[in-house]
């Protein structure tokens, strides 16, 4: 006896409940569920729900003086009529992936010329940018306020706070932006509104905020830290506690010839470097760098730092969301979590 299929398909009837409940076979059953867009939980063509966290995002680097020379010549080629922002995405290599640098955090090079303003807006992602090569002269405006950018220094963007960024220098200006825009992204909660006067208004010029910790400050509470070489981030201090709600920050200075513990975490981490250079076992996989480089260590990835005379990282990592929503977990070397 055949099984009539009527009321399947794409655009067919939905079928009722008596039809449902006499489903003769799974394939009948199977067909009658597709118009309602429900699909039977134990014949899922993919699990739903693994034993431990997915290697979707990869371990990857990007280096700086690349970086900048692409920047330099973008300032030839995009002013800030073209483009709010003269910034350079650095997308995790996985495949299909066009923006984000781990799976809640995308990382970006920036670039502003002498003399440009780049317009003010402010946005639900939050933000921070390390400054790698500037003049004084060179700033950002957070909320009425102007603060320097110097080489080295850490400003911060939270959640829909204005905040534009000026050049009053002679020479080109770079720094790394990180946000936490793809995660954003996934809840959906996004806005971006621009300001209405192009430019916020200078309210006032800060000698201090709790939006900017600038390098100086922090080098001193670096030299002031107890030695914690072999912790799995070195010697670190934080910036902000945390720093936003949704990343947090800390500066890690590397003991030379000492190696960190090797840890892993559910927490994704992109790290930037400020001073120095080394390399870091990432899964397996050594990575280089030296100072303005950028690399990523995605959730669950067991790594180790090191630098032979000594380094400083700025880590930037969603730690906090993790803590917040129960999902954080730690382990030191490469093993399960007991």
């Amino acid at each position: 006896m055949l099984i009539e299929q009527a009321g399947t398909g794409a655009g067919a009837a939905p079928p009722s409940p008596e039809r449902l409940a006499a489903a003769a076979s799974l394939p009948e059953l199977y067909g009658l569920l597709e118009p309602l867009s429900v699909g039977p939980g134990w014949a899922k063509p993919t699990p739903s729900i693994w034993p431990s966290p997915k290697e979707t995002f990869r371990p990857a680097h990007w280096d700086y003086a690349c970086a900048k020379a692409a920047l330099d010549a973008a300032g030839h080629l995009v002013d800030t009529k073209l483009a709010e922002r003269r910034n350079l995405i650095l997308a995790n290599p996985v495949e299909g992936n066009t923006y984000a640098t781990a799976r809640t955090l995308v990382a970006a090079y920036q670039m502003i010329l002498p003399g440009e303003q780049a317009r003010s807006h402010r946005h639900t992602p939050n933000a921070l940018r390390l400054i790698v090569d500037a003049e004084p002269g060179t700033y950002t405006v957070v909320d009425g306020e102007r603060l320097p950018m110097l080489p080295g220094d850490v400003l911060l963007t939270p959640n829909w706070r204005w905040h534009g960024h000026g050049n009053d220098g002679t020479a080109p200006a770079y720094w790394i932006d990180v946000l936490d825009a793809p995660l954003v992204q996934l809840l959906e909660p996004m806005f971006l509104e621009h300001h209405p006067e192009v430019y916020e208004p200078v309210r006032a010029t800060a000698e201090t905020s709790p939006m900017w910790f600038p390098w100086a400050e922090t080098q001193r509470r670096l030299e002031a830290a107890a030695p914690t070489p072999e912790g799995p981030w070195g010697t670190a201090v934080a910036l902000g506690d945390p720093a936003m709600e949704t990343i947090g920050l800390a500066m890690m200075r590397l003991s030379p010839g000492i190696a960190t513990a090797p840890h892993r975490t559910t927490a994704n981490n992109v790290f930037a470097v400020v001073q120095g250079e080394g390399e870091s076992s990432v899964d397996g996989e050594s990575i280089s760098w030296r100072r303005g480089d950028v690399f990523v260590v995605p959730a669950w990835r067991p790594q180790s730092h090191r630098s032979d005379d000594g380094a400083v990282l700025l880590r930037v990592t969603d730690e906090p969301a993790m803590a917040r929503l129960g999902f954080l977990r730690e382990t030191a070397g490469q093993g399960a979590i007991a």
